[in-house]
Formats: structure tokens, sequence, C-alpha cells
């Protein structure tokens, strides 16, 4: 992979992770148009690096939340003991997708750019939706948990939006849109450093498996687009403006049907 492909990619990677328009979705559409020809090893390690940057790009905007949420756990806090076990709720759905489907879900990444174009248009479908739904202070519960922890494993589809999913359910089962957003980025870092473990210790990736050049320049691209973008939708879910994400979502999916079917 040469340098500049990679540096194309660690942006696209760190916009779209947070951005409602989903970073899987538009990595595959990134790899189709750059042409990558990458072998599966090395594209794995790849993208495998720019999910760590993308985590460690969280953990930084919300370093006092975790800081605070570990110190509470610690220190008994039930209010936080609480908030970690909705976390742990959230995370099952996706946990047992990935543990029992994971060879189904990777046959989806072959550059179906048809596919991935159609789970455009229903992200964008439900980013307007929840653009138009009423803003309250409503906590997230329990049962809204698992339900948000079931639309982040049905995200794991290529085109599919996480952050949107995740967060636009949350917003349509009357949560408040800021503990939404924060639900939302806080509860995939678990997931992203336990699925990086499970590849390295599978042996599935190896450093020997790629340059260590274009790994560098896509994590540091990742890490600081992630950032930016991170920081920029925590605002703009806060002023619910969800449903401009939705036209490109609208846009983008069609170019990429037509694209596949006219090139298939």
């Amino acid at each position: 992979m040469e340098w500049l492909d990679a540096l194309i990619l660690g942006i696209i990677q760190g916009l779209t992770e947070f951005l409602p328009v989903s970073s899987s979705g538009h990595l595959e559409l990134g790899k189709a148009i750059l042409g990558d020809n990458s072998v599966p090893e090395e594209s794995l390690l790849f993208t495998v690096v720019l999910h760590f940057a993308t985590a460690l790009s969280t953990i930084i905007v919300f370093r006092k939340d975790i800081f605070n949420l570990i110190a509470g756990i610690f220190s008994g806090q039930m209010d936080d003991m609480i908030f970690a076990g909705k976390i742990i709720l959230s995370m099952i759905p996706a946990v047992i997708v990935g543990l029992f489907f994971e060879e189904q879900l990777e046959a989806l990444f072959n550059g179906n750019i048809v596919l991935v174009g159609c789970m455009l248009i229903v992200t964008g479908l439900l980013l307007f939706l929840a653009g138009r739904a009423k803003n309250t202070g409503k906590n997230i519960g329990w049962k809204d948990a698992l339900l948000i922890g079931v639309s982040q494993a049905i995200a794991m589809l290529p085109g599919i939006s996480r952050s949107g999913a995740t967060i636009s359910t949350s917003v349509l089962l009357g949560n408040d849109r800021t503990k939404a957003a924060r639900f939302s980025f806080l509860m995939v870092v678990p997931l992203i450093f336990g699925k990086i473990a499970k590849d390295i210790m599978s042996g599935d990736i190896s450093m020997e498996s790629s340059a260590s050049m274009p790994l560098l320049i896509g994590f540091i691209a990742a890490f600081i687009t992630g950032l930016i973008a991170c920081t920029w939708m925590i605002s703009l879910v806060r002023k619910a403006k969800l449903h401009y994400f939705s036209y490109y979502c609208f846009a983008v999916g069609l170019i990429a049907i037509a694209a596949g079917v006219f090139n298939g």
C-alpha cells in the first residue's frame, strides 16, 4: 500500500468513524476507488490499526468521563456502576454476532459496493427520522441499552453507520441527544480493543505482513481526524443536525449502487 493511499484511507476512517456515514462502508468504497490490491492479511492489519487510532481519539475526547467512571466504579458509586452495567449490556449483541458470524460478516467486505450503497440508504433513513425527533432529558435505561446494542450489532454490516445507528436508535427511544452521543462513543471502545486483542492472539495479523510507514501514516491521519470528528459530532447531535447527514448518505448510497450495477 502506498503512503498516499494510507493517508486518504486514514482520513476517511477518522472522519467516518464518528460522523454518521459508516466508516466500514466508506473504507470499502475508498478501497474500490483506489484499487486496493493488498493481500488479505495486510488489509486486515491496516483496518485494525485505523480502528485502534479512532479508539484512542475517543479516549482522549472522553478522558474525563472515562476517568470519572472508572474512579466511581472503584469507589462504589452506584450511578457509575449502573452506567458501566448498561455499557456491558449494550456490548452483548455485537459480541455474539462477532463470535458466531465472523466469517459471514467478513465475506461481505469484498468490495460489494451495491450492498454498501443499500445500507447507506438505510443509514440515511435512520438519521432522517432521528433528526426530526424531539430532544428530551431522559436517561438511557436498561432496555434502551440492549436495543442500542442490537443496533450496534446490525451496524457491523458495511454501509450501516455504527454511530448513526446507535445514536439514532437512542434518540428515537426518547433519550437525551447529548447522553445518546456519549453512550454511543463510550460503548464501542471496549469492543474495538477486544476485537484487536482477538485478532492479534488468533494470529490473523502480524507486523511482518505490511510496511510500517503506511501503517504509521494511516494511524496518525485517523487519530487526528478522529479527534476533530468526534468533537464535531457531539455538537451536531446536540443541535439536532443529524438529518443533514441523511441527505449525504442517500446521495452516496445511490451513486454506489449505480456504480456497482454499471461496473458489474
